[in-house]
């Protein structure tokens, strides 16, 4: 049964609407005036918080700011009760964080259906999509679901295979689709005028690629092309817009499924920047097994072109392959062609600048 709690300083309005609550199958706990509210908020817990704006005491303001800075109560649905329909008001409560709103009076059908949408969204707030083909649809039909987003959101999603050396799309271009890379490795890479590629990003089964510029609709500032037969999930930008701009609670969940890279891109960036060439292999040699990890007799076996390794080392071929020949002699490493077997990740972990 989930449990809401109701704020309001009139008695009987705040009687009135619990008894429709109640009768609708909800637990609610009642607070006669916003000090209260903002101690039982914090102690309950609730799924959903109703509260009236003009309260003596603590207003319904002053209650969403307090709820907003504590973390416990800080991302609980809110729903203002008022009196009041002036622009500012509604602007002032929204700015605040505020989820909806019910003009009084309102009648139970108005109450109920907001509090069940809201309700709803909050679970699909909650819930953890898994990073596959599958799980992603699942997150896209429940948006659908919420308020006009089945009107917007077309069913033209499809898995397309992209063989290996394939261009999923190329710099400069401009994008017209979000990828999601199903199965395979994908890479993404500039070239510099002379013709030569810095590998940008790896990318493995559970990776979105290229939603930056979508973002700024803006054309491609790198290419992406398929490392091996590659299964990709494509989104045409119309949906992408959608779920990004229509619903601000969807955005923030579609937001933090697609994000989760940016950190490690950063990261890699600045050590390119600083690290030597050395310590730069050792890196793009974890990088790799990080992303695609491989094993062949208990110990951890890349299989990337040296071309493709030089590009992600921000060096020469000639160089990296020095390198990868002082780490054989080091026994760091074995290989074998393009198979690459680490048999000291620590000490490549370890390697100095």
């Amino acid at each position: 049964m989930k449990k809401i709690l109701l704020i309001e300083d009139n008695q009987e309005i705040r009687e009135n609407t619990a008894e429709i609550l109640s009768l609708a199958n909800y637990q609610v706990v009642e607070a006669e005036n916003g000090k209260v509210g903002v101690e039982l908020a914090k102690a309950e817990q609730p799924d959903l918080i109703i509260c009236d704006i003009m309260m003596p005491q603590l207003d319904g303001y002053g209650v969403l700011h307090m709820l907003g800075k504590n973390p416990a109560t800080s991302s609980i649905p809110f729903i203002f009760l008022t009196a009041k329909s002036e622009k500012d008001d509604f602007r002032k409560g929204m700015n605040l964080g505020a989820d909806d709103y019910l003009t009084k009076p309102f009648d139970d059908l108005e109450l109920l259906d907001a509090v069940e949408m809201r309700l709803k969204k909050n679970e699909i707030l909650k819930a953890e999509f898994s990073k596959t083909v599958e799980g992603l649809d699942n997150f896209i039909q429940e948006a659908k679901g919420m308020e006009d987003l089945n009107k917007l959101i077309s069913d033209n999603r499809k898995v397309t295979v992209f063989k290996k050396k394939h261009n999923l799309f190329l710099e400069g271009n401009y994008p017209n689709a979000l990828y999601f890379l199903s199965k395979g490795k994908i890479k993404t890479f500039k070239s510099n005028e002379e013709g030569r590629e810095y590998i940008t990003g790896l990318y493995k089964d559970g990776d979105f690629i290229g939603y930056l510029d979508l973002m700024e609709e803006k054309q491609y500032r790198e290419s992406a092309q398929a490392l091996e037969d590659s299964e990709v999930y494509i989104i045409p930008k119309d949906d992408f817009f959608s779920l990004l701009y229509y619903n601000r609670d969807i955005a923030n969940k579609f937001i933090k499924i697609l994000s989760d890279n940016l950190a490690d891109r950063e990261e890699r960036l600045l050590k390119l920047a600083y690290n030597s060439v050395r310590k730069r292999v050792a890196e793009a040699l974890l990088l790799v097994e990080k992303q695609f990890k491989q094993t062949e007799g208990g110990k951890p076996q890349i299989s990337i072109s040296r071309e493709d390794l030089a590009s992600i080392v921000g060096s020469s071929k000639e160089a990296v392959i020095r390198t990868l020949a002082d780490f054989k002699d080091e026994k760091l490493i074995d290989s074998k062609g393009s198979k690459i077997t680490i048999l000291n990740l620590d000490k490549l972990a370890r390697m100095r600048n």
